[in-house]
């Protein structure tokens, strides 16, 4: 009777998101289109071509000309209108498919998700054979950590061998990339460095408090992930923009490395300070119930409290806060590669929504908005060698796209609500993309999250 419930509460829950299958009546199965008209902001370098067509064929960018004559197929009249590529977010924590239609009506046409379970295979596979509508999917597998760092998100280390034998399993079983965090000491780190080499798999590191900050510029290591984390290790919570230099200077040095800044997710602490309602908030409707029941009221708790306690703790976050803009433009100036990454899905973060919020911050920090859009688009796609096909529009490329009513390269919050996004070439129009906010807004699927965290306990711990 019990395996019964929960195979019924699962396929329940399966059945909600159905509006995300392709070839529903909303999105179309089509994936060859003509685009006319349009002003093309290419983002592999700083233009707009001005009232051009681009030929799309199978989801691929086929063409792109003043004219072109191509029969039998449907015209999108692009006129007045700005063509984008879609927006990458690089560090996200998906729960649901409920998130990948937030994600999309939030321009956001590729995720790269930092904490896999099981529940993100079966995901990638149905993106990749094209079952269901979707930003382009890539995850890790489970957090590696070291043997002192307990918690049931964390998988445990505690020799060399298992951490290369958990590199290959990974790799075999689909996950694209390897995800290191805090608490791997070197030997353990060695491991899973060595053996990534060996399997030719990336590494995304949350970099470890039992190494130093340098050893987080291992080839290996195809982004480093947090501006919090230079303030807490290497700068141990010293604010010190001479000291941050010589640790900028390093990260640049590293010329395959890229930094992913994540100052949303810490900047929401400081909102939570600020507003004791914010779990009765409008925004957090948006999150999976399991995350908001657990997650965000245990931070909430955590930062109530602390305030409380010191109230002097709400200055030291902003603070905080304002030295992370200072990092971002170090980083920017010494000519490393920035890629926008959210950390959406954890605490009062919100999936899709805080991509704009993370932008506008870059803006903040002193970056053009070409600067800007970058993060998000041509550096996030040149991070992995599996995502190079994605962030520019150029002939050949996968035709993820935003149609917007506004220039973004005059402001950015244009990017807000696309006329039209396409993924792999399907055209998803303004309508449909708020059906998507309203239907995760309305989810009510805590049982069936809490089935599937149970899942990744059982098979990963």
């Amino acid at each position: 009777m019990v395996a019964i419930a929960v195979i019924i509460v699962l396929v329940m829950d399966t059945l909600g998101t159905n509006y995300l299958k392709v070839g529903n009546r909303a999105v179309s199965n089509d994936s060859t289109y003509l685009i006319t008209n349009a002003n093309i902001i290419p983002m592999h370098r700083d233009t707009v071509l001005v009232n051009k067509m681009v030929y799309i064929q199978d989801g691929i960018i086929k063409k792109i000309s003043e004219n072109l004559d191509i029969k039998d197929i449907e015209v999108v009249d692009a006129k007045g209108k700005y063509l984008l590529p879609g927006l990458i977010d690089m560090h996200v924590h998906v729960w649901d498919r409920y998130e990948l239609g937030l994600y999309l009506s939030n321009g956001v046409t590729a995720v790269r998700n930092v904490w896999g379970t099981p529940m993100h295979l079966r995901i990638k596979s149905e993106v990749n054979s094209d079952k269901i509508i979707s930003p382009h999917f890539f995850t890790t597998g489970p957090k590696l950590t070291g043997p002192e760092f307990l918690g049931d998100d964390n998988l445990n280390l505690t020799h060399p061998k298992e951490a290369a034998e958990k590199v290959v399993s990974y790799q075999q079983r689909g996950y694209d990339f390897i995800k290191t965090y805090y608490g791997l000491d070197k030997e353990l780190f060695d491991a899973v460095i060595e053996q990534a080499a060996i399997s030719k798999i990336d590494i995304v590191a949350h970099p470890s408090q039992k190494v130093p900050f340098s050893y987080h510029l291992n080839p290996q290591i195809k982004s480093i992930e947090h501006a919090e984390e230079i303030v807490q290790q290497p700068l141990q919570f010293n604010l010190d923009t001479v000291q941050l230099r010589t640790i900028i200077d390093s990260i640049s040095n590293a010329k395959h490395s890229s930094f992913c800044p994540t100052i949303t997710v810490f900047n929401n602490i400081y909102q939570m300070m600020l507003n004791d309602s914010i779990l009765d908030s409008e925004s957090l409707s948006y999150m999976n119930p399991l995350i908001k029941k657990a997650d965000s009221k245990n931070q909430f708790d955590r930062w109530y409290n602390a305030k409380q306690e010191d109230s002097g703790v709400v200055d030291r976050i902003k603070n905080q806060h304002d030295f992370h803009l200072r990092i971002i433009a170090q980083l920017h100036r010494a000519g490393v590669a920035i890629i926008c990454g959210t950390d959406a899905g954890i605490g009062v973060t919100i999936p899709g929504f805080s991509i704009h919020k993370e932008l506008s911050f870059y803006k903040e920090a002193g970056l053009s908005n070409y600067e800007v859009l970058k993060t998000a688009t041509v550096n996030a796609a040149q991070t992995h060698s599996i995502m190079n096909q994605l962030g520019s529009i150029e002939t050949g490329k996968v035709a993820n796209l935003l149609l917007l009513d506004s220039n973004p390269l005059l402001e950015l919050s244009t990017l807000e609500n696309p006329s039209s996004v396409f993924v792999k070439g399907r055209k998803i129009n303004r309508n449909t993309l708020q059906k998507y906010k309203e239907m995760a807004r309305k989810r009510k699927n805590l049982m069936a999250s809490g089935l599937r965290y149970l899942e990744y306990l059982l098979i990963e711990k």
